[in-house]
């Protein structure tokens, strides 16, 4: 489930303000004078099927006539023998002499006003995954739907420009850790631990504005971090330096969310959509992703819907509208297990050596540590 796409009036900010936009800080941004906010182009350079990549969007500049011209592709108009200037890029594009001087100058791309064609954003997708929908009874047993192995649907955003060309989508290593399969922390859980470092961000950003330094702004991150998490469920080294990395760049919270379950290996990434346009030009795309509890479950899911009926020609929805429902027990039973590679599973556990046991149970108590006494 999605919200409705909302409309902005969004200027070129540089990337420090990105932190401030996406933990909503009252603070002043520094944008462009008027005469270069109100109005923007955007060309698609290398014929992807979209403006989002950097250098394809840009504002415009105002000229004496007081029309706008754009800078992307921007030539210098030539002059014929008699004076008169024409466009290299062709007849239909006006030649304009910028206000800040120069000779004329044409472009192929056109401006529009963003006061009358603002940009529109899609929302982050609002997908809470499958709810407790039951009781128990007397013996423990649910009453409503059972769900095995669900998930949860959500995307994060590639370099473009909402994002201030960072990849919010990056791999930056296993940061939640996947309990081996276990059943009992749901990807409610794990979108907690995920949630615990956007909470450490902004603490960290709170610190810097104050005054402090990298280090002091990390160690604040760091404390507000595991506060209220269980340390064991995710690599606390790991979660401070991808806390730090994305400090200031224009990630929202689902990006932060479904970068760390995605480079958990938790989570399977549909396809890509536009989140972000303006006069029918996408400026920003979204990847839509499955994200489970557990990196076993991912792979069942993968592996398991191929084989059921009630998947085939829909395995997962599309990437704006994913469908992430865990197996009814009947489609769970159903599962031929003797057709799954689980060759990723226990290549993680073959892997996990007693000294890297060791370094996790080391930063355990140190986390716990750090928490009682802050």
């Amino acid at each position: 489930m999605t919200g409705f796409a909302t409309t902005r009036y969004w200027y070129l900010d540089p990337r420090g303000a990105a932190l401030a936009l996406v933990l909503g800080a009252g603070v002043a941004l520094g944008c462009p004078s008027a005469a270069h906010a109100q109005h923007i182009c955007a060309a698609d350079l290398n014929n992807n099927g979209d403006a989002a990549d950097e250098g394809e969007q840009a504002s415009c500049l105002s000229t004496t006539s007081g029309a706008w011209l754009c800078p992307i592709q921007e030539v210098d108009c030539v002059a014929d023998a008699m004076g008169q200037y024409s466009c290299p890029a062709g007849p239909q594009y006006a030649c304009l002499v910028k206000s800040e001087g120069g000779p004329p100058a044409c472009s192929p791309n056109q401006c529009a006003d963003l006061a009358t064609n603002p940009i529109v954003d899609e929302p982050p997708m609002d997908d809470p995954g499958t709810e407790p929908d039951g009781g128990i009874d007397a013996d423990g047993n649910c009453l409503g739907n059972i769900e095995i192995f669900s998930g949860r649907g959500v995307r994060c955003r590639p370099a473009g420009l909402s994002t201030t060309f960072a990849n919010c989508c990056k791999d930056k290593g296993k940061i939640v850790k996947d309990g081996m399969g276990s059943s009992i922390s749901s990807i409610g859980t794990k979108i907690a631990v995920a949630k615990g470092v956007f909470t450490g961000m902004s603490a960290a950003y709170t610190a810097f504005k104050a005054g402090a330094t990298a280090s002091q702004a990390a160690s604040a991150g760091a404390n507000a971090l595991i506060v209220g998490l269980d340390p064991t469920s995710l690599a606390v080294s790991l979660a401070i330096n991808f806390m730090m990395e994305f400090l200031f760049a224009g990630c929202d919270q689902q990006d932060m969310e479904t970068a760390m379950l995605r480079s958990s290996g938790m989570c399977h990434e549909i396809g890509s959509y536009c989140t972000s346009s303006f006069l029918g030009i996408c400026l920003q795309k979204a990847r839509g992703h499955c994200c489970f509890n557990t990196k076993l479950g991912r792979i069942i899911q993968e592996q398991g819907r191929p084989q059921l009926k009630a998947f085939n020609g829909n395995l997962w929805g599309t990437a704006k509208k994913p469908m992430c429902r865990g197996f009814t027990p009947e489609e769970f039973q159903a599962l031929d297990f003797s057709k799954m590679d689980l060759s990723e599973y226990y290549a993680d556990i073959e892997a996990r050596a007693q000294s890297d046991i060791q370094i996790d149970m080391g930063e355990r108590i140190d986390a716990y540590l750090k928490a009682v006494n802050p």
